[in-house]
């Protein structure tokens, strides 16, 4: 044999060890045998699990908590692939990602990220969930066209990425959700079966199969520009939202990018900045009368603006788009508002028309259809969004629901200005770009994590 073919057979030998052993890496786990439950341990309620056809069949038992097949082994990083079907609009059920098991404050109850199965007429399924703590963290009015994705009564493939701090979830190869958190880097998964109450909820069934799972040689998967990205992680965007066009409006650590509504510099009193927070501090109640308002150094048309806000009791403040400063007013600079503001205890809430001064609303001009649940309490953190579409399609988001929406410039808008406080202003609200403003109402009011992402 000459040297060069000794060469050429090692060189191929040396190859097919490489390619083994990276689709040794690669390859998925079965978690279901498709015959036995081995493995899965139920936990929580007392619905009925059981391995039959190569499925597994969960069926709902009346006056039963949430519950829950889960996997005897804890999982850290992984893609998750499944096939699940629920037979019932009436039904409800999920998968648990990285969760736990009655510990200290969750007594008897299963925690943790849920991916969303949900028959209903709301069709928030690949939506994730936080069960048993933070309720909804990725509800599909964030991705409202992904909610076709999943169809009742027959199966529908599922893939779940969690790597790092970040989940994404696909229906049927159609992109849902994605969220970067800061808890829960591993524990099980789980398949629920939803609690009833009625015997016609009762008897219902859920299945599974196919369920593979990959632990090694991950690769994050790309997903699309346009879908909104949940990042909980305060001041922080990630690779993906750098690369979608976002960037932070408030870096954290100081008012870089901010000044006051009167002047060129950022107000020496009345604002602070520390501890990853820009919080506006508390004057009796006193509109602009400390601090004042400040406004971004830039100018805005069309674009999605987010930031997490916590109020404190009976506080009132408000983001504001489209300020041109052109107004002559005594107190808070004019523009578009979204209402940050205390319900319950601030008066404004008791006045305008139809509660068109509540937290969420377009002050003054449209009240935001918020339900309670959705709404976190004084002293929590609330996330507002608005989104203004180059066509002037505006968008109120509040913890990730849709409150409100509109047309800037509209007859409709128009007709709702006239009845207004803004009535005195011509065109208002119909500038072609304008500032985003935090208002100063005299209460203390802390914002972190304002991202801005402007639209084309």
């Amino acid at each position: 044999m000459t040297m060069r073919k000794s060469r050429l057979i090692i060189a191929l030998l040396i190859n097919a060890v490489f390619t083994t052993q990276n689709l040794v890496h690669a390859q998925t786990t079965n978690l279901f045998d498709g015959k036995t439950l081995n493995g899965w341990q139920r936990v929580a309620g007392t619905a009925d699990y059981k391995a039959e056809n190569g499925e597994i069949v969960g069926t709902t038992v009346i006056n039963s908590g949430n519950s829950f097949l889960v996997t005897k082994e804890v999982y850290r990083d992984f893609v998750l692939n499944l096939d699940a079907k629920i037979e019932s609009t009436e039904s409800n059920s999920g998968i648990q990602l990285r969760s736990h098991y009655n510990t200290e404050g969750h007594n008897g109850k299963v925690y943790g990220r849920q991916v969303e199965i949900d028959p209903s007429a709301r069709a928030w399924s690949g939506g994730i969930y936080d069960e048993d703590r933070r309720q909804w963290l990725y509800p599909l009015d964030l991705n409202a066209k992904a909610k076709t994705a999943f169809k009742v009564g027959q199966y529908n493939h599922i893939k779940i990425e969690c790597i790092g701090n970040e989940t994404k979830t696909w229906i049927n190869n159609i992109p849902v959700a994605y969220v970067v958190d800061t808890i829960d880097r591993e524990g099980f998964i789980g398949l629920q079966v939803h609690a009833v109450t009625t015997a016609v909820q009762a008897g219902k069934k859920v299945y599974f199969k196919n369920i593979k799972i990959q632990t090694s040689n991950l690769k994050p998967s790309a997903f699309p520009a346009d879908i909104y990205v949940v990042n909980n992680v305060p001041n922080f965007i990630n690779n993906d939202e750098k690369a979608h066009g976002w960037k932070l409006l408030f870096n954290g650590k100081t008012s870089e990018g901010w000044r006051s509504a009167t002047a060129a510099t950022f107000p020496e009193k009345g604002w602070k900045v520390g501890d990853g927070l820009l919080t506006v501090l508390n004057s009796a109640g006193k509109e602009a009368a400390n601090g004042g308002d400040i406004v971004t150094t830039d100018l805005y048309s069309a674009f999605d603006v987010s930031f997490d806000f916590k109020l404190t009791p009976g506080a009132n403040s408000g983001l504001k788009y489209f300020v041109t400063l052109n107004e002559k007013t005594e107190g808070s600079a004019i523009g578009l508002e979204y209402q940050v503001l205390d319900d319950d205890l601030h008066p404004d809430a008791k006045l305008g028309r139809d509660g068109d001064r509540k937290l969420g609303s377009l002050y003054d001009l449209i009240p935001a259809n918020k339900q309670a649940r959705f709404i976190h309490p004084i002293g929590a953190w609330n996330t507002g969004r608005v989104v203004v579409y180059p066509n002037n399609h505006v968008e109120h988001y509040l913890n990730g629901i849709k409150v409100l929406e509109y047309d800037r410039g509209s007859k409709e808008f128009e007709h709702l200005v006239s009845l207004s406080k803004y009535k005195i202003w011509p065109n208002f609200g119909e500038a072609k770009a304008g500032h985003l403003l935090l208002q100063d109402h005299g209460n203390q009011v802390s914002f972190r994590s304002i991202k801005i992402k402007e639209l084309h």
